[in-house]
């Protein structure tokens, strides 16, 4: 897979509706990891990437700004804190200071993807 990064120079009203976007992905984030720690802190169960996948389309169906975004980038989004969560156990595995997935404030979440 290929990363292809590039500069914009958005007006201001571009400006406003990237951070918008950006703002929901990041509450996206921190909601399916406060998703996951509550699954486990509750009943004991796992919740992966593809359960969450599921649940995009629902958070799509209630919320009208979420209607407005790429249901894959959201994905891509979901897959962030999966990867996150797959390093924190191989982390764990290999006997290594771990570092359990935080939540992202606005200075911690450096943008969203596409596939």
């Amino acid at each position: 897979m290929r990363r292809v990064t590039l500069k914009l120079y958005p007006s201001a009203t571009q400006a406003t509706e990237m951070e918008r976007v950006c703002d929901l992905h990041r509450a996206l984030y921190n909601a399916a990891l406060q998703e996951r720690i509550d699954a486990w802190r509750l009943s004991k169960t796992s919740i992966g990437y593809a359960a969450q996948c599921k649940s995009v389309t629902q958070i799509r169906r209630d919320d009208t700004a979420y209607l407005g975004l790429n249901a894959q980038s959201l994905q891509v989004t979901l897959k962030r804190l999966d990867m996150a969560f797959s390093h924190f156990f191989r982390r764990v595995k290999a006997g290594e200071t771990p570092g359990f997935p935080r939540y992202k404030g606005r200075d911690r979440f450096p943008g969203w993807g596409y596939m």
